[in-house]
């Protein structure tokens, strides 16, 4: 899986949800779900990998990233609803599941 990839981790269903960024996305995962970086989802047993989309360079990865950060919680229970509806753990499936490609990054939260 190469590119950059914008993913949603979530502790329970309809719970806790951490959006976040990366090239790598099983090893960021993995970071995640074994507590090797400090932070959020570490403190708040956020490790389930619920949905991911890839995008087509850095910055096209970056300006998805800050738009769903920017969506209110439900607009992200709907997304991950839509792509995911039984909240399964995503992360073994990395090597067999295509990713999400979204057709274009819009800028503003109130698109989704």
């Amino acid at each position: 899986m190469e590119g950059y990839f914008v993913y949603i981790l979530a502790g329970r269903k309809k719970g806790e949800l951490y959006v976040g960024m990366a090239k790598n996305l099983k090893k960021r995962i993995s970071e995640h779900k074994n507590d090797l970086r400090n932070g959020f989802t570490e403190k708040n047993k956020v490790k389930k990998l619920v949905y991911y989309e890839q995008c087509d360079g850095k910055k096209l990865a970056v300006l998805r990233e800050k738009q769903l950060k920017k969506w209110n919680k439900s607009w992200k229970i709907r997304l991950i609803e839509k792509f995911n509806p039984g909240w399964k753990d995503l992360y073994s499936d990395l090597n067999s599941v295509i990713a999400v490609k979204p057709n274009s990054v819009q800028t503003s939260a109130s698109s989704g």
